[in-house]
């Protein structure tokens, strides 16, 4: 007898009966879950936020930092304020250099032209780094304001800290 021969006929078969358990799977998850009845549910505990992130964004916008204290991530409104100061002074002394260049490159063009086209590409990349520090002021505010809710307790068992998720079908 022929054992290749007569085990082929049990691919076929194999791969229904996998097919099958798995549609099987699938349908009874969604058909018999079960109902979720704890307390969040009920229209008298809706979660509402703390800090509204729009908020911090506006004040963000309006004053760098200023979302931030809202938010009260009071350490990172000094650092925001160090960066971009530390930017407009790298901008304001790259442009001071660049008009100095500008000029003697008026008198002698062959000498300073590549002088003051250096300055001019430096100011014009301390304004894109300006405007990347002014663009993360603002996500960070956001993202801080939505975040403000989020509790990370400690496990009473072993003092670790221990992160809460719950995930829904």
């Amino acid at each position: 007898m022929n054992w290749k021969g007569s085990l082929n006929f049990l691919k076929p078969l194999a791969k229904i009966t996998v097919k099958s358990l798995i549609l099987v799977l699938i349908l009874s998850s969604v058909v018999f879950s079960q109902q979720d009845t704890t307390s969040e549910d009920k229209p008298d505990s809706i979660f509402v936020m703390a800090k509204s992130p729009w908020f911090a964004v506006l004040q963000s916008a309006v004053v760098p930092g200023l979302g931030q204290i809202y938010n009260e991530s009071y350490i990172k409104a000094p650092i925001i304020w160090g960066a971009a100061a530390l930017l407009i002074y790298g901008w304001v002394y790259n442009d001071d250099l660049y008009r100095d260049y500008q000029e003697l490159a008026i008198q002698n063009p062959d000498q300073y032209i590549r002088f003051r086209d250096f300055y001019r590409d430096q100011r014009d990349l301390f304004t894109i780094y300006m405007g990347l520090v002014y663009l993360l002021n603002l996500v960070d505010a956001y993202v801080d304001a939505h975040l403000f809710d989020f509790n990370v307790t400690e496990d009473s068992f072993n003092n670790n800290p221990m992160l809460n998720l719950r995930i829904n079908f």
